[in-house]
């Protein structure tokens, strides 16, 4: 069987997967929802609401049916590509919620990987170019401190640094509340200023996403430290960097040109992978920074029991990642002959 047709194949078994994997997902979700404490009618009408209130309400929402009628009913609406509609959000339709926070989590994780990717390939680079030195062990240091370290507790830790005593950078929001942020057709103020020619709007937004960026790239960034500086290693060891070495080419010359290149291939896997870590990370970033995300929003109306837009958020993610896993899978087999599926 040839490599491309392995591949086909192998592409194919993952898509039939895929609704498996999101089944998986929404069951979890609709289960784990139902089975918490609480009430979402009353985080809806308030506890004090009349009784009679109460259940007309949980009868027009369908929630004084038997469990497994709620769970195929939903299955239903989701075969509809219909998420449902918010329990508090004034009747908004879970699609809606969607497109109006989603842009600003994807500004978030794309500058925040951004920020991963460059710190953690020039901190693994550079310490594995130089083995057994203090800067190896800082590079080591590096990535154990920031696998390690809540999110929030570093996020609140640059907001108390930059924001509260130094007065650099702004503790929290997308934009300042009293202007108007750059209206344009994708949400991504970064991509709308440059789209309608406002400059000034487009400083504004890069200015309020440092701290968040930063927050979720530095911490996100020692895994791929340690992923570059293991492979990184290994790779300088090999035989065809030897024989370069005898040939007479300077050490910096084999890293950039010869080395690196090989040692990027897991950083290709461990990508998509994180894509999970950053949705989660993303949650604790855009809560701290008050980041007007889905993220933000998902931990709101989980907050609030609001059984549609958890369950619609989550389902939207499941899609991401699921999606994001096959790309990269296939990303991956393009770049590296060795793989066979």
């Amino acid at each position: 069987m040839s490599r491309s047709r392995s591949l086909q194949y192998y592409v194919l078994a993952r898509l039939m997967l895929l609704p498996l994997v999101l089944l998986t997902i929404v069951t979890v979700v609709f289960l784990l929802m139902r089975a918490t404490p609480g009430d979402p009618v009353d985080a809806v009408l308030g506890a004090r609401a009349p009784e009679s209130a109460k259940e007309a309400m949980r009868e027009r929402l369908g929630l004084n049916a038997p469990l497994p009628i709620q769970y195929l009913t939903y299955l239903g609406s989701l075969l509809r590509l219909d998420l449902g509609t918010s329990l508090t959000a004034q009747g908004q339709s879970v699609w809606r919620i969607i497109w109006q926070h989603f842009p600003a989590t994807v500004e978030l994780t794309v500058i925040a990987m951004t920020v991963a990717l460059s710190v953690g390939i020039l901190i693994g680079s550079v310490a594995a170019s130089r083995p057994n030195s203090p800067l190896d062990a800082g590079g080591r240091l590096f990535g154990i401190i920031t696998y390690a370290l809540p999110t929030y507790w570093f996020g609140m830790l640059l907001q108390l640094l930059f924001a509260v005593q130094l007065r650099w950078f702004p503790i929290g929001n997308r934009f300042p509340i009293a202007t108007l942020p750059p209206d344009g057709p994708t949400g991504l103020y970064l991509v709308d200023s440059v789209l309608t020619g406002n400059f000034s709007a487009f400083l504004t937004s890069a200015y309020y996403l440092v701290l968040p960026s930063m927050t979720l790239g530095i911490l996100l960034s020692g895994i791929f430290e340690r992923i570059v500086r293991i492979n990184l290693k290994q790779t300088l060891r090999s035989d065809y960097v030897e024989a370069a070495r005898a040939r007479g080419i300077g050490e910096r010359r084999i890293v950039m040109a010869h080395a690196l290149k090989n040692a990027l291939i897991p950083v290709v896997t461990v990508f998509g992978l994180t894509v999970a870590s950053l949705l989660g990370g993303a949650v604790l970033t855009e809560v701290t920074f008050n980041w007007p995300g889905l993220a933000n929003r998902l931990y709101q109306a989980i907050e609030f029991r609001d059984y549609p837009v958890v369950q619609g958020i989550m389902v939207f993610f499941g899609v991401i990642v699921a999606i994001a896993s096959i790309i990269i899978d296939i990303v991956n087999a393009w770049i590296d002959p060795r793989i066979r599926y």
